[in-house]
């Protein structure tokens, strides 16, 4: 089986997100944690995150890729029991129980986002139609036949495109000294 791990080929997630995940969590997509908030009121970071964030189990963190890994019935269940823990004690689950139920659903779509080759990068896109919060996904592959790559040599792209967006990277960097 494969799931999500995040993974940072830059420090651009400790720019763009409140709270950037680790490299190397399990990952689920993290839409359950904008259930609950109006995405047109938010703004700045928190904004990113809606829009691009992957949810880093352990930290609670964002990051705007995963990494598709190998992983074994243990590894699945530990990130269903962390995710469980998560959901009861940060986001309000009723019971733990409830919390079990929820993350299952959570780390089963995890898991079949990567049901592309291992190492393949994905992406995703929120926002909202019609209420309803949507998510697309890409995946982005190395060049074929291309040697171990850098950040910047996946190139091809599968899904839906997604709309333009201004990131002011240097910006957002002077804001965090501050």
């Amino acid at each position: 089986m494969k799931l999500l791990r995040t993974i940072r080929l830059d420090r651009s997630d400790t720019f763009v997100f409140e709270r950037a995940a680790e490299q190397g969590e399990w990952a689920v997509s993290g839409a359950f944690v904008f259930w609950n908030s109006d995405p047109s009121m938010l703004n700045g970071r928190e904004r990113t995150a809606f829009r691009s964030g992957f949810l880093g189990l352990s930290s609670l963190g964002w990051s705007t890729l995963v990494q598709i890994v190998d992983a074994g019935d243990g590894d699945r269940a530990a990130a269903v029991d962390l995710l469980a823990r998560q959901l009861y004690e940060h986001f309000g689950a009723p019971n733990i129980e409830k919390a079990r139920e929820a993350a299952e659903e959570e780390v089963a779509f995890a898991e079949s986002l990567a049901e592309h080759d291992k190492d393949t990068l994905i992406a995703v896109h929120r926002s909202v139609e019609e209420g309803d919060i949507r998510e697309t996904f890409r995946t982005l592959r190395p060049r074929a036949g291309a040697a171990p790559a850098r950040a910047f040599s996946f190139i091809e792209v599968e899904g839906d495109s997604e709309p333009g967006e201004d990131i002011d990277l240097v910006g957002l960097a002077g804001q965090e000294r501050k």
